[in-house]
């Protein structure tokens, strides 16, 4: 086993790579992102994951473009990553890993509360860690989600997964002349107001986190693992 630079990593999903050909749930996507995760799991590094909403709701875009208040709209999207972390938990669990799904709104039927000491526990006996419904509060997106539980349980590294290979300058996808970022501060990446976080989970992560973010594209094959292995992909900020 070769010595890895993280040994407890926090992987924020987005809810597009569960997603595909317009179906919001899609069991081969799944199928592809617990292939990735299993990766990591095999490499003996403690794996927890918060996952996203937003192939099914976002709420920001829904109370803005449909009227439902925006809290509601909010609770509604935290209801979203449940059904994408029940999804992922069973294939995962098909796979032959052992899982826990933790929300932040109790859902007692379906998963246990999100309880730090109990999810400590769970990663002591190399279970996958499942996070869903964000932070539990609106207003606050699943990335803040990730740096808070990255916080939590002491993980070395969060590792962002994206339909793009990294931070750029500007949007890929409509400037052509965007450039990729490999490396950035906290402090410039905040100022700079780069969008592959908002500014309420940089400034979270500036004041309480201080440890490497990888954003990567989790729609390659074993990005995931690299990142884990310490090669250099993608974009770091530290």
């Amino acid at each position: 086993m070769p010595d890895l630079p993280y040994k407890r990593v926090v992987v924020k999903l987005t809810g597009e790579s569960l997603a595909s050909n317009g179906d919001p749930i899609s069991p081969e996507a799944i199928s592809f992102v617990a292939g990735e995760l299993e990766e990591v799991r095999a490499l003996g590094v403690d794996l927890c994951v918060v996952v996203g909403g937003g192939n099914i709701v976002r709420g920001a875009q829904l109370s803005k473009n449909d009227g439902i208040e925006r809290v509601v709209a909010d609770h509604m999207g935290m209801m979203a990553t449940v059904i994408n972390a029940l999804a992922l938990s069973s294939i995962l669990r098909g796979r032959g890993l052992e899982t826990r799904v933790q929300t932040a709104i109790e859902i007692k039927m379906v998963a246990e509360p999100a309880i730090r000491d109990r999810a400590l526990r769970h990663l002591e006996k190399g279970r996958v860690v499942i996070f869903a419904c964000g932070t539990g509060n609106p207003h606050f997106s699943t990335d803040t989600a990730a740096v808070l539980r990255a916080s939590e349980v002491h993980a070395d590294a969060i590792i962002k997964g994206t339909k793009v290979e990294g931070i750029y300058t500007d949007d890929p996808a409509t400037n052509s002349k965007a450039e990729l970022i490999p490396n950035i501060s906290y402090e410039d990446a905040f100022q700079k107001q780069l969008r592959f976080m908002d500014a309420a989970a940089i400034g979270f992560a500036m004041e309480n986190y201080r440890k490497p973010i990888h954003v990567v594209n989790i729609f390659e094959k074993g990005n995931l693992a690299k990142v884990i292995s310490g090669e250099k992909i993608g974009s770091m900020i530290q």
